[in-house]
């Protein structure tokens, strides 16, 4: 790309003053009333006051005095709770549209009008004595086993037993049931072992009508409209701006309680409206990266993508993290879209959130949804993850190399029957760490390693996106039986369990969750999304094999390696097992497991297969078939299936 080109699209962002203060927004006091906006094209601005989130008409209009480097200020004496307020700008003549500011953190119902608040008011009974649980010894990313879950998702249908459906509350609950009498919700989540429970975004976003509680709709929220403060649809009463933070408070608390941490997914790599975007109304343009003909980018195929190298935004992006992390205890991020964001950017993110959280755990998506302006050598991607200060990113290898291509329901991976996916296993097994038995040439798409240790990978098969990895089976192969079925799904998430990096599991894969074969369900309604928790018992021996696993993996730190040369060095693949199969074993003596070596054998094939063990008597750890034993020479493996002994 010609240097000009490169440099049109972000002189837009050069023109600016850069405020470095840390008042923007509302700071509340019972004395008085702070606010501060960035608007440095604006000739005037103004705040608007109103009695109620519902009123069309402000009843006061106070103009903001100028600044330094941009911003317009003001402040209002006396206790002002409970009043709603927005700003508005006046750029070349014209007003823009009163909006709440970037920064506001409570809002009223559809996020359109921001509230005054004492930030005390919000936290629930005990919220100050909170703490997020251990996870692990030492807190290692590798340690962790993330759940990926949609809030409405968990307790919507009737099968939940929740009272508080759809709701943060409900997702409180302890104790509940299917008519079965198996536990649903919270407690199950406690009773499966998972560490962290990565929440699809909960911030205020734009699709859902918070008026209509009880109408038809859905989404999966990555179309961001107020950042900073929570999701109203999710609170009991989105008129009140206090109601969603303080039953947001009172789920993350009853998640730590029972011993999960919360890892909440963040979508700053675009907006969900643009033109009408609280950035954009007071600072046209600023936040949106452009081409070189002036047209807005769209990296993220949502219509926009912003630009995180622009200081402000950089600075937005920034403090947002710390807010959720210092205000509501928030235990990780996952990053939408990573890609689209800028290698600088997401360092300095990093670096800050450590000061506070040094064992945060952060993750995102190292892909973009299409081209950017911004070279990909300068943004965080996949390929640049060493570039990276310990943010993983997701392997589309393994995923794919397990079940077959996301965007080819035909096709077929490692578990379901594809032979010449095992090097792409190796490779996911191996976390994109350098390992010499290795033969890149054939892995799926990335030709070398990426990752300089296994904390910087997420281990995993399906997750919101695509079809569910029970769909995809049944999609990619309509000619096999519900059995064989059942022992692809299982043999697949073995596989994630089992690699090197940090796994990660979609809600409801352990009782072969379907979604009737939508592919991105994030309109669909409740019908396709909903968790039927009426499957748990369907499939309760999927469930107890997959809990084993976890537990297995919990117990045993020879799955856990965190450094790129443990993985080199202690992890050794048997180099003459049979066509469709894969074996290693770990040397579990030099990460202090209690197995001295641990042998895994993997069979994607439909046919029984021979392996040949290493010396040694070795005992049953885990079998599909749920066989128990010693097995001393060799193993007989049954098609689609794994198994994992120990010395």
């Amino acid at each position: 790309m010609p240097l000009l080109l490169m440099i049109l699209p972000l002189l837009i962002h050069t023109g600016h003053p850069v405020y470095q203060g840390k008042d923007l927004g509302l700071h509340y006091t019972v004395s008085a009333s702070h606010f501060r906006i960035w608007s440095p094209p604006a000739a005037a601005a103004q705040l608007l006051l109103y009695r109620s989130a519902g009123d069309v008409t402000a009843y006061k209009i106070i103009d903001l005095q100028k600044g330094e480097a941009g911003t317009w200020f003001t402040r209002l004496d006396g206790d002002q709770k409970g009043i709603w307020y927005n700003f508005r700008v006046n750029i070349n003549g014209q007003w823009s549209q009163a909006v709440p500011d970037p920064y506001a953190r409570a809002v009223g119902v559809n996020g359109k009008k921001a509230l005054i608040f004492d930030p005390r008011d919000t936290n629930p009974k005990g919220w100050t004595t909170d703490k997020s649980p251990v996870f692990s010894t030492h807190d290692r990313p590798t340690d962790a086993i993330i759940y990926e879950l949609h809030i409405r998702d968990a307790s919507i249908d009737p099968s939940s037993g929740i009272t508080h459906k759809g709701k943060f509350l409900g997702l409180a609950e302890e104790g509940t049931h299917s008519p079965e009498g198996l536990s649903t919700g919270l407690s199950h989540l406690k009773e499966l072992g998972v560490t962290h429970i990565h929440l699809l975004p909960f911030f205020d976003y734009n699709s859902v009508d918070e008026s209509r509680p009880d109408s038809p709709q859905y989404n999966w929220g990555y179309d961001p409209l107020n950042y900073n403060a929570p999701e109203g649809s999710y609170s009991t009463n989105p008129y009140d701006g206090i109601t969603r933070i303080k039953e947001l408070k009172q789920m993350i608390a009853a998640l730590h309680r029972n011993g999960l941490r919360v890892v909440m997914d963040v979508v700053y790599n675009h907006t969900g409206v643009t033109e009408t975007s609280n950035f954009n109304e007071l600072v046209p343009g600023y936040y949106y990266r452009h081409k070189s003909d002036g047209s807005l980018s769209n990296a993220t195929a949502c219509g926009n993508e912003t630009a995180s190298e622009a200081p402000m935004m950089r600075k937005f992006m920034v403090e947002s993290v710390l807010y959720w992390a210092r205000e509501y205890h928030i235990d990780g991020f996952r990053f939408d879209l990573m890609g689209v964001h800028d290698i600088a950017t997401m360092n300095l993110l990093a670096d800050s959130l450590r000061k506070v959280r040094p064992d945060i755990l952060l993750y995102g998506e190292g892909w973009t949804a299409g081209d950017s302006p911004v070279p990909g050598s300068l943004r965080a991607l996949k390929k640049n993850v060493s570039k990276l200060h310990n943010i993983a990113v997701f392997s589309d290898d393994i995923r794919d190399g397990i079940k077959g291509s996301v965007f080819d329901i035909n096709d077929i991976g490692f578990a379901s029957g594809r032979a010449d996916a095992a090097e792409s296993i190796k490779f996911g097994v191996a976390a994109a760490c350098q390992h010499p038995q290795i033969d890149y040439s054939k892995v799926n798409y990335s030709k070398q390693p990426y990752a300089w240790s296994p904390d910087e990978v997420i281990s995993y098969c399906e997750c919101h996106d695509n079809n569910t990895l029970w769909d995809k089976l049944a999609l990619s192969c309509p000619d096999a039986s519900e059995e064989t079925r059942i022992k692809m799904h299982k043999l697949a998430l073995t596989i994630v369990l089992t690699s090197q990096g940090i796994p990660f599991l979609h809600a409801g894969t352990e009782f072969l969750r379907t979604k009737k074969g939508v592919d991105n369900s994030y309109k669909s309604p409740d019908s396709i999304n909903a968790l039927d928790w009426r499957s748990k018992y369907q499939h309760q021996d999927v469930v107890q094999y997959v809990k084993e696993l976890i537990r297995l993996r919990r117990q045993h730190p020879a799955f856990r390696m965190y450094t790129g040369a443990q993985v080199a060095e202690y992890l050794h693949f048997d180099e003459h097992t049979p066509a469709g199969t894969i074996a290693y074993t770990l040397n579990g003596a030099a990460m202090m497991d209690s197995w001295k070596k641990i042998w895994v054998g993997f069979n994607g094939g439909d046919t029984t297969k021979e392996f040949s063990l290493p010396a040694g008597a070795w005992h049953t750890g885990l079998a599909m078939d749920g066989s128990h034993g010693t097995h001393t020479g060799s193993i007989r493996l049954q098609g689609h299936s794994a198994v994992i002994l120990y010395l």
